[in-house]
């Protein structure tokens, strides 16, 4: 058993709190950026890509905060609609991210006269770094804690309470993250696919990621369980999953 005590802030500078997940969310883009463009053979895209990250980056955060605040909280923030604007709060969506991603590469495609899926396979590739270090934030901050368990490896979050729990963020860390970039690089650099394969993958394999290792994550308070005893996060996954599977259909039908 590990006794989870860390503190959530990595540092201040004068009287501003660094936050961990705040450099996750940083050292994430950084990283997955500079990944793109080491692997990107096409010099036009290579040169398009510095423009396209920051589209991404606008996904990201009103993607993932929208996503948030409409999934996971909306009664809240109808009541309080100023909150949403209080992102440093928390409260950011991984399905949301993806929805404003798609949306701000569709912008961007369309502008620059490019094909959408491969700008979104580049960014498939690279977004396991991202979750990997929003995960390892997520546990330091003692949130998306797991059920309670016995299991030799379980973790007391201390600012939580006194039990015994399932690191679930680190499950999803492994899975979601390192598990997913092997099998997604493996297959971009093993396999000659066509655009849009590896976005649906992407889609497809995290979804069952998240789907498995949700049994174990307690739900989000504010909501519970939902229809089939499932949560919100499980019941997006599926919708998530099943799009991925249409769209893996509908690539290879067009080979």
């Amino acid at each position: 058993m590990f006794i989870n005590n860390f503190d959530p802030v990595a540092f201040s500078i004068f009287s501003l709190d660094i936050r961990w997940y705040s450099l996750a969310y940083i050292f994430g883009i950084v990283f997955g950026w500079f990944y793109c463009k080491k692997i990107i053979k096409n010099q036009k895209i290579h040169n398009l890509f510095d423009d396209y990250i920051v589209y991404v980056i606008a996904g990201i955060i009103l993607g993932g905060r929208l996503g948030y605040v409409i999934f996971y909280n909306i009664e809240y923030y109808i009541s309080n609609p100023i909150d949403v604007l209080m992102i440093w709060k928390g409260g950011m969506s991984f399905h949301g991210a993806v929805i404003g991603i798609f949306l701000m590469s569709y912008i961007f495609c369309k502008k620059n006269n490019q094909k959408i899926f491969i700008f979104l396979d580049l960014v498939a590739i690279a977004a396991p770094i991202g979750i990997f270090l929003g995960r390892i934030a997520n546990f330091v901050n003692s949130e998306l804690y797991g059920k309670v368990t016995s299991l030799f490896w379980s973790v007391k979050f201390i600012s939580i309470d006194n039990l015994s729990r399932h690191p679930s963020q680190l499950y999803e860390a492994i899975f979601e993250g390192i598990v997913l970039f092997i099998l997604l690089n493996i297959i971009f650099k093993k396999h000659l696919v066509q655009s849009g394969i590896i976005s649906s993958l992407f889609l497809i394999y995290y979804s069952i990621f998240r789907f498995f290792i949700e049994f174990t994550r307690e739900p989000d308070a504010q909501l519970g369980y939902l229809i089939f005893n499932l949560t919100m996060g499980q019941i997006i996954s599926i919708f998530f999953f099943t799009l991925g599977l249409c769209l893996f259909y509908f690539k290879n039908e067009k080979k």
